[in-house]
């Protein structure tokens, strides 16, 4: 191999590594943001329970909340760039695959595909909040699910549309809790790196966390479905309302407690993933 070819591969070398660490880092960056927000929608939905109605327990009500700490304006930006990487990182396996033996595979890229989506929304929100506090995010997410559904529902079989969108989100809340109980984010993270403490750590807030995002995401289908089969747009729920609805059962504002305290775990394990996931 001549000169200028072994001069190629060096260069071709190096730009893969300098891409690998980017990914890496916006990778990292991203599961870090998610962190917050789940945080601080954990901590909003206590605040619920607790007494203050007031409160909104959502990502609009995370974002508010943010605000208004001390360089609230510059955590804001960060949230949102982290949240940007998250989309980014999605992206690079849509292209070049994800980790693992299937991670080439087209059920593996097209998941990775809807997560970009979801993500660059979610970036794009943020940052719209960040450079116009109180007029960008989106609004509450009650409000933005009772708007995408009655729309749905103005189109052709839009009924139909929304209850396999509910039943789809009921069967994804159903999986999420299955795999935190499995303990099978164990496949993606670096265990071997981990403290015996750590693991345990990493298991208390894996399981609690997932289980507690699981029901989450179950019952905001359940509701999608019910605004479905009663052709009734305003019984769909966004995130807010639904962790309110745990409130209203009988076992009162307990269940709540013990979802908004799930939240906050998944908070810190997203903290535990932008550690030691596997990129």
């Amino acid at each position: 191999m001549d000169t200028e070819a072994m001069a190629r591969v060096g260069r071709a070398r190096a730009r893969r590594a300098a891409n690998g660490s980017a990914t890496e880092s916006a990778a990292r960056a991203g599961l870090a943001a998610r962190g917050v927000i789940y945080l601080l929608v954990g901590a909003l939905a206590l605040q619920i329970a607790f007494g203050d109605k007031n409160e909104q327990a959502d990502r609009s009500g995370a974002l508010a909340e943010l605000s208004e700490k001390p360089f609230g304006a510059v955590l804001l930006w960060a949230l949102g760039l982290g949240l940007a990487g998250m989309a980014l990182w999605r992206l690079s396996e849509v292209l070049f695959g994800s980790v693992g033996p299937d991670g080439r595979k087209a059920r593996k890229r097209l998941l990775a595909a809807a997560r970009c989506g979801f993500y660059a929304f979610v970036a794009y929100s943020v940052l719209s909040f960040a450079a116009s506090p109180g007029g960008g995010g989106g609004g509450s997410s009650d409000k933005q699910s009772r708007d995408v559904t009655a729309r749905v529902m103005e189109v052709p079989a839009g009924q139909w549309l929304v209850g396999v969108a509910g039943a789809a989100i009921v069967v994804t809340g159903v999986g999420i809790g299955i795999q935190a109980v499995r303990r099978s984010y164990h496949r993606k993270l670096k265990m071997g790196e981990m403290s015996s403490r750590t693991r345990r750590l990493v298991d208390v807030t894996g399981v609690a966390g997932g289980v507690a995002r699981g029901v989450v995401f179950t019952a905001a289908g359940a509701f999608a479905i019910r605004a479905a089969a009663d052709y009734s747009p305003d019984k769909a729920k966004g995130l807010d309302d639904t962790l309110r609805s745990f409130a209203d059962t009988p076992l009162g504002p307990w269940l709540l407690v013990c979802v908004a305290a799930g939240l906050v775990l998944f908070g810190v394990f997203s903290f535990a993933m932008a550690r030691w996931r596997r990129v």
